[in-house]
């Protein structure tokens, strides 16, 4: 069996976009990557994140908002950032890493004018149905070693 890749995604607070990404991953991929996320700095798991992630089976409760330190010295193949602010403040990484960038709207910031859960969930499901849809595309990068910029 081939050793399984290691892909991190990080964003800002590593408390929504990031952990929903890593949760797809591991549902989606678990066999052929070993998923992570991280944050710049932390903000604790998002509630809601979790309850739409729920809604299509897949339990991020058990997951933890942390900083990138916090990981170690794992060796990553692919940082994906799912954020501006992340893709700008991202380190500098070993030439074997390949960077990619793919932003993802913010539901907490989209949903902070939300007059009930039920409204705000809306913003969260979205998010959450567009990461499930590029993380079925990350098959297609690890072959192609992916060089572009998403």
């Amino acid at each position: 069996m081939l050793n399984k890749l290691n892909i991190l995604f990080l964003c800002t607070g590593n408390s929504c976009r990031s952990q929903m990404a890593e949760g797809w991953t591991r549902s989606m991929l678990g066999e052929m990557v070993d998923a992570y996320s991280a944050g710049i700095k932390k903000q604790g798991l998002n509630p809601l994140a979790v309850r739409v992630m729920q809604e299509v089976g897949i339990d991020i409760s058990s997951q933890q908002s942390k900083t990138l330190e916090e990981l170690g010295e794992i060796p990553f193949d692919f940082v994906i950032t799912v954020c501006g602010n992340a893709d700008a403040n991202c380190p500098s990484w070993p030439d074997a890493v390949t960077v990619l960038h793919a932003p993802f709207d913010d539901p907490p910031h989209l949903a902070a004018d939300a007059a009930s859960d039920e409204e705000a969930l809306k913003h969260y499901r979205r998010v959450r149905d567009e990461i499930a849809a590029y993380v079925e595309t990350i098959p297609e990068k690890l072959a192609a070693g992916s060089d572009e910029d998403d």
